[in-house]
């Protein structure tokens, strides 16, 4: 499809790192589920014109490239980390209605909230929300004094390859990045108790074999600043941590032993829509993980027929 009919249809209605998690028997049946993910996407609709990323990212090519990775494997799952909003004079325009209605087109899974999707407010990004057929998920922002009351999940649970996989979010303290008046009575609540309460509920009261949590926290710092490897690290129950905010290019995940000494895996992909991240879990017949493939790739422009 042109690019440019794909944006406007829509306005209008490789080698990877494998990461081994354990021993894993060559001869015993085994389940694959692949996780792609993007974050701090900017609303970057078009492939950048200039500059370093010359001709990578955009939404259609990267339309494209995930609608050949479900051809061929429907054990797919889709998500971003955050900071869809802002960037290009599109969000100015559209106040970020096209960058819902292009992830929906795509098939986006779940995505969590970055500090920039609070620039038009709290209501306008509300008011955005009608064309988002996928879900908001944040698990330490409190909501409930303001419009968005009921309308971000807590958590949700996805159920592929008869693998039950519970997803949460967490988002970077917004006082201090965002003016008060924008994110009004929205409560922030510490990202690690909130990721030790949430995964704990997910693994015992709902039985999932995998657990992820979508972080708008940044990746590290050198200061005491809570971060995705900080949560990894004090945590218990998390399996992947997909991260955004500090737009960190990681050509492969990085593994951190968490509390109970079993690894986790982090993963993010740079900023605007440059990256595609890919996360293939291999799964043993206990719907143990015994072995990651962590692949990053271009999204580059393309020529359509």
């Amino acid at each position: 499809m042109n690019r440019k009919k794909f944006i406007y249809k829509t306005l209008l209605a490789s080698t990877g790192l494998s990461l081994p998690l354990g021993n894993i028997n060559l001869h015993e049946k085994s389940k694959r589920l692949t996780i792609l993910h993007t974050n701090d996407m900017h609303s970057q609709i078009f492939p950048f014109k200039s500059g370093k990323y010359k001709d990578l990212g955009g939404m259609a090519e990267r339309a494209t490239l995930i609608k050949n990775l479900r051809k061929k494997n429907d054990n797919i799952l889709l998500f971003d980390a955050g900071d869809i909003f802002q960037g290009t004079p599109y969000f100015n325009f559209f106040g970020g209605q096209i960058e819902f209605k292009l992830m929906s087109e795509m098939n986006y899974d779940a995505a969590t909230l970055g500090n920039h999707d609070f620039d038009n407010g709290i209501s306008g990004l509300n008011d955005k929300l009608i064309y988002a057929k996928f879900s908001f998920i944040n698990s330490n922002y409190d909501f409930s004094n303001t419009i968005l009351n009921g309308k971000i999940r807590k958590f949700k649970i996805f159920k592929k390859n008869q693998l039950k996989v519970g997803v949460f979010g967490l988002g970077v303290e917004l006082d201090g990045l965002v003016q008060k008046k924008l994110y009004r009575n929205t409560i922030y609540n510490d990202p690690i108790e909130v990721a030790n309460k949430v995964s704990s509920k997910l693994k015992f009261d709902y039985g999932c074999d995998m657990i992820i949590c979508l972080s708008h926290l940044g990746l590290e710092y050198k200061s005491e600043k809570v971060s995705d490897l900080k949560v990894a690290k004090n945590s218990s129950y998390i399996d992947l941590i997909i991260g955004g905010h500090t737009h960190s290019f990681l050509e492969k995940a990085i593994i951190v032993t968490n509390q109970i000494n079993k690894k986790i895996v982090v993963s993010q992909a740079g900023y605007g829509g440059i990256k595609l991240g890919r996360l293939d879990f291999i799964f043993n017949k206990k719907n143990e993980i015994r072995k990651v493939i962590s692949t990053l790739e271009d999204i580059k422009s393309l020529n359509f027929s």
